[in-house]
């Protein structure tokens, strides 16, 4: 709720003041030039971009998620020696397990460790019962023993 009212008092005049200024500049521009272009693109995403003003609970970007995918981007020239199409899917695979850990605060070595040892008695059927928010409790953290009931 303080987020909220702090940006309807400060951000949406700003937003305010910054709409009229672009449609007023849209006025005095070439309809074909990359500047008009730039601001009816900005003005045609106007309720998106200013959404964050109605909804207190909504960041301002999306750098939790640019974030997240930085490690894809970095290791993009990396992915074109997987090997092949499977290769790169097993690579996409690890990598969504990993991220999962990750957001779910579990260890990734400990989950994959855990994982790698229980699998083959698995049932294929219940292989749910593996993701790491449902093991995470069996798991043990580095430098601490591991559980001898797993």
């Amino acid at each position: 709720a303080e987020r909220l009212r702090i940006r309807q008092e400060k951000a949406r005049p700003l937003l305010q003041i910054y709409e009229a200024w672009l449609k007023a500049k849209l006025e005095t521009l070439s309809s074909k030039s990359d500047t008009a272009k730039a601001i009816n693109y900005t003005l045609n995403q106007w309720s998106a971009l200013t959404l964050y003003c109605e909804d207190g609970t909504l960041e301002i970007d999306n750098n939790i998620a640019e974030n997240a995918l930085r490690c894809v981007s970095l290791g993009r020239k990396n992915f074109l020696f997987a090997g092949s199409d499977s290769g790169g899917e097993r690579a996409a695979a690890m990598y969504a397990l990993i991220g999962t850990c990750r957001l779910n605060n579990v260890d990734p070595r400990a989950y994959l460790d855990y994982v790698l040892t229980h699998i083959a008695g698995h049932k294929i059927n219940r292989i749910d019962e593996l993701l790491p928010w449902r093991v995470a409790d069996k798991l043990h953290t580095p430098g601490s023993p591991p559980d001898p009931s797993t």
